[in-house]
Parts: C-alpha cells; sequence; structure tokens
C-alpha cells in the first residue's frame, strides 16, 4: 500500500478522474491518505480521518511513508482553528493561508514537516476555548457541495470541521454522522452542540446541523446560518417556511460542557 499527504491548502476530491467531475470533498492540509489506485494525471484515494474515497491530482500532494503514516494513526496532530492561520514554507518563501481543522502533520515547536517540505505556523493553533464562537466564525460562509472551508462548505462538512477541532472524527455525510453518537430521544433534552439530523420524504438523512441554545440551530443551507429548530424541523424566519424535516438528535459525550 503506498500513502500520501496533502501539502497545499486545500485539494479538491472528485468522485471521477475528470476535471469536470462533481466534486464530492475536500482534503485538507496535512490530512493524510490511502493510495488505491494511479492513472495518467489523478489518484484514487481513501482518508485516513473519514475513510472517503475519490480522485485527486496526482500534482496536488506528496508521498508519505509507511512509517509516517503509521505515526499520524497514532499520533494526534495538533489542529489549527483560525481561518486566517499561515504556514510559512521554508523551502521557497511562500505562504499558504491554512482552512480551519487543518491537521499540522509531525509538529515540533512552532513548524511541522510533510515529506521534504517544512512550514512554520504562523498563525494561531491550539484547542478552542469556546464551541459557540467556533461554529459561528463559519456564518456566512457559502454553501458549497463538498466543501469543507469558511471559502465553502456544505451541511455534512461543516459539522465535521468544528467537530474536528475537539478532537472527534466525524464521518463524512450526513447520512453516515448519524450513525455515530449517542441518540437523544427528545429536542428537549438536547445540549448546545449536539447535532441534529433531517430527512427528505423518502426518510433519508440528508441534512445536519448543530444544536445552539435557545431553540437555535446553525446549518450550512444556502450558507451557513442560524434558524429555529422544533420538533417539525428547521424554520426559517427569512422564508416564513420550514425547511426541513426533523429525523433525530445524536450526543457526542467527549464534548464536555
Amino acid at each position: 500500500m503506498e500513502y500520501g499527504i496533502c501539502n497545499l491548502a486545500v485539494i479538491p476530491m472528485r468522485a471521477a478522474p475528470n476535471e469536470l467531475s462533481e466534486m464530492i470533498s475536500q482534503v485538507l492540509f496535512g490530512e493524510a491518505f490511502e493510495i488505491l489506485e494511479w492513472a495518467e494525471k489523478w489518484v484514487l484515494i481513501t482518508t485516513t480521518a473519514d475513510n472517503y474515497t475519490g480522485w485527486i491530482g496526482r500534482l496536488q500532494f506528496t508521498m508519505l511513508s509507511h512509517m509516517g503514516w503509521l505515526q499520524l494513526k497514532r499520533e494526534k496532530p495538533p489542529l489549527t482553528y483560525g481561518p486566517v492561520t499561515q504556514a510559512w514554507k521554508k523551502s521557497d518563501n511562500t505562504i499558504l493561508y491554512l482552512p480551519i481543522a487543518s491537521s499540522l502533520a509531525f509538529f515540533e515547536g512552532n513548524s511541522c514537516k510533510i515529506g521534504n517540505e517544512k512550514f512554520e505556523i504562523l498563525g494561531p493553533k491550539g484547542d478552542i476555548e469556546n464551541f459557540t464562537n467556533t461554529a459561528k466564525s463559519f456564518l456566512n460562509a457559502p454553501y458549497l457541495w463538498g466543501g469543507r472551508t469558511h471559502f465553502g462548505i456544505d451541511c455534512s462538512g461543516f459539522t465535521q470541521a468544528v467537530y474536528k477541532l475537539y478532537s472527534i472524527n466525524l464521518k463524512r455525510d450526513a447520512s453516515l454522522q448519524a450513525e455515530q453518537g449517542d441518540t437523544i430521544l427528545r429536542l428537549d433534552d438536547a445540549h448546545l452542540g449536539d447535532l441534529a439530523f433531517f430527512n427528505n420524504k423518502e426518510g433519508r438523512v440528508v441534512h445536519v446541523g448543530i444544536i445552539l441554545k435557545n431553540e437555535k440551530i446553525i446549518h450550512a443551507s444556502g450558507k451557513v446560518k442560524i434558524d429555529i429548530i422544533d420538533e417539525k424541523g428547521i424554520y426559517s424566519e427569512e422564508l416564513k417556511r420550514y425547511t426541513h424535516d426533523f429525523h433525530s438528535i445524536k450526543r457526542h459525550t467527549a464534548l464536555h460542557w
């Protein structure tokens, strides 16, 4: 088995080895993956963190040794948490602007090393102090299918990014995230940070958001925004109607308030 690691700010992951193919997710700086197949300009990968499979460009990553991959599997690297965090690429003195929830692989002191490249971290890093502020930092980020950054994000990418900063690895899609955590039977028993899921007419989970206080939910729909939640679902004051039908609530006990 061969392995790779993202040495760019973000890499688009596509459903097929074609630039016109649908973007199904993104690989962020410092995230590792297994290489399943090589094509002329593309590589089929499965991400280490959430086991998501798709195609990325052959020139958009660097190789990772088996020992390096094992080390990343054993050790949770520190995570960036500011949308303006910068990494100074020492080899050519250029700057990368890192998205929130990037991984600082092989981190020592104030720098991290990816392959033969060394990056000095110039912006904030470490643990998040306030969960609500973390989630709200994404407000007004435009909805982007497959997106995982402040510059474009989908509903499950949003919940995954926020939870990753608390060392909780959610799966990539809303339907898969709905299988994780402990079930909360009533909305009245929900706490700040619980995940709320919503279904389509066929009963399939298609949307997810994070519950805030005072019967509010923050979620990515058109953009990241705050709406009202009740037993029926999400009510949009902007649209004056319900936009999502309630399905379930899940709690991750690793979040301690």
